[in-house]
Order: C-alpha cells, then sequence, then structure tokens
C-alpha cells in the first residue's frame, strides 16, 4: 500500500486557469504535507484573487471545501478541505485535481503536481516559482467577460472602453503578474503555518 509523501519533501505544482487564451498559470513549490485549505489560499494569492466568493476542490470523485449544512446534499457530499493532504492525493495516484472558485463567474482551474523535490532546509514554503498572465479582475463575468475586458481594456475606441475604465480604475496591464505581492503573501502563508502570524489582506503597492 502506498504511504504519504514524506514531511521533508515540497511538491512543484502548476496550477492553469482553464480557458483562458494566453493561458493564465502558476508555478509553486509547496510542502507535500500541505492540507487543502492551505493550497486554497496558495492559490488565491498567487493567482491573484482576493477570497472574495465560495470555492471548492474536485479530487477524483469527491468534493472538498468548507461544508455549509444549509446546503447539504447527502448524494453529493462536500468534505471540509482542511482534512485533506497534498501528500495523501499523491499517494492515492492523483496528479491532477480541479479547483474552483467562485461559482458564479465559474473560474475552473487544473493543478498538476508536476514533481516531487527534497526540501530546503533553509528555504521556507510555499514559494512562487513562475507564472504568465495576469489573473482576471473579480466579478468580471467569467471567460467571456474577461474577454471582453481585455478588448475594451486595450482599445479607446472600444465602446465599453469608458465604461471598464471606469469600473475597474487603473490600467490593467494583462502581463504584470504583480510577483513581489505574491512572495508578500506566501511568505505570510508560510509564517502562520510555523504560527507566527495571522492573516492574509492583500497588501497595497507601494508609491
Amino acid at each position: 500500500m502506498p504511504t504519504s509523501a514524506p514531511s521533508a519533501d515540497v511538491l512543484q505544482i502548476k496550477v492553469t486557469l482553464l480557458d483562458t487564451v494566453p493561458p493564465v498559470w502558476r508555478r509553486l513549490l509547496v510542502p507535500a504535507e500541505l492540507n487543502f485549505a492551505r493550497l486554497h489560499e496558495c492559490i488565491q494569492v498567487s493567482m491573484g484573487w482576493t477570497f472574495s466568493h465560495l470555492h471548492e476542490f474536485r479530487v477524483g470523485d469527491r468534493r472538498y471545501g468548507v461544508p455549509d449544512p444549509e446546503f447539504a446534499d447527502p448524494a453529493f457530499p462536500v468534505y471540509r478541505d482542511s482534512t485533506l493532504k497534498l501528500s495523501a492525493v499523491l499517494a492515492r495516484g492523483i496528479r491532477r485535481f480541479h479547483y474552483t472558485y467562485d461559482f458564479g463567474d465559474s473560474w475552473e482551474h487544473e493543478i498538476a503536481i508536476e514533481r516531487t523535490l527534497p526540501a530546503d532546509p533553509g528555504m521556507e514554503y510555499p514559494r512562487f516559482v513562475d507564472g504568465q498572465r495576469r489573473c482576471p479582475p473579480e466579478d468580471c463575468g467569467g471567460v467571456p467577460g474577461f474577454e471582453m475586458f481585455l478588448d475594451a481594456m486595450a482599445d479607446p475606441n472600444h465602446p465599453e472602453h469608458a465604461s471598464m475604465r471606469d469600473w475597474y480604475g487603473d490600467d490593467y496591464d494583462p502581463d504584470d503578474i504583480e510577483t513581489y505581492i505574491i512572495d508578500i503573501q506566501l511568505d505570510r502563508i508560510a509564517a502562520a503555518r510555523r504560527g507566527g502570524i495571522k492573516g492574509r489582506g492583500r497588501p497595497k503597492k507601494s508609491k
């Protein structure tokens, strides 16, 4: 019977926002013993989401998230995401699973476990490795709305250009993934894992 990956291991994972062209993705190094509640936090801060909506993981034939007794359905149970660790998923031979954020806009992500590595004793995890393309704005209407938003922001003659600028505010650079914010936020998660600090607010850009 397979056993869970040892706690000294880290996993290289790739998070890809599906159906976006070019794709929006991030690559991270995370502890093998990371539970899915913490993984949710890592996905949020590395992609650029803001914890504003519900989420759910689909791993094999099970769903994990934050169960709501008011909407519980015995036929489709949602298990608490803090009870599942990446090492347990890997031990089951599962290397790809899905994460949904915001059941209205329905942002679907694929999480791929790319490889297992020995942890560097001088480094804290999770860590950002690389990525491409900026995350869509919250509440922009899913992939179709995001595509319209990109077109409108890039073209001053687009009929929705002014309204999108009014709605979003600052210029949107689709190539700027704000790695300094990702690093700060992942450092906070690493500190929270060792009991150092709490909180996951998004830091503001210094001027």
